[in-house]
C-alpha cells in the first residue's frame, strides 16, 4: 500500500528541523520530509538510469547529431517545425 505509514527515527541536525518547522511548520514536518525523500529518491533513479544508458547510441547513427553544434541545429529546427504547427503553418 503506497498510503501506509511508518513511522521511523531519523535524526537529523536542530538547524535544519528548525528551518523545516519554521518554512511548514511543525504539524507538516513529516509530510515534508517524506516529499523531500521521494524528490531524493526519484532523482537518484533518474542518475542511475543515465548511467546505465550512457553510451548506449554512441554506434548509432543519428542524422543531425554527428556533433554539438549539429544537435544543437537539429534541436532548433524541430523547436521552429514545432512553432510553425502550433500557428497552422504546416510547411506545404
Amino acid at each position: 500500500m503506497p498510503d501506509e505509514r511508518v513511522r521511523t527515527h531519523v535524526v537529523l541536525p536542530r538547524d535544519v528541523v528548525a528551518e523545516v518547522d519554521a518554512l511548514v511548520g511543525r504539524g507538516r514536518r513529516s509530510d515534508f520530509i517524506s516529499t523531500a525523500v521521494e524528490e531524493k529518491l526519484a532523482r537518484l533513479r533518474r542518475s542511475r538510469i543515465a548511467r546505465e544508458f550512457a553510451g548506449s547510441l554512441k554506434d548509432t547513427d543519428i542524422p543531425g547529431w554527428e556533433s554539438p553544434e549539429a544537435a544543437v541545429a537539429w534541436v532548433r529546427s524541430m523547436r521552429e517545425a514545432d512553432a510553425r504547427r502550433e500557428h497552422g503553418d504546416t510547411g506545404a
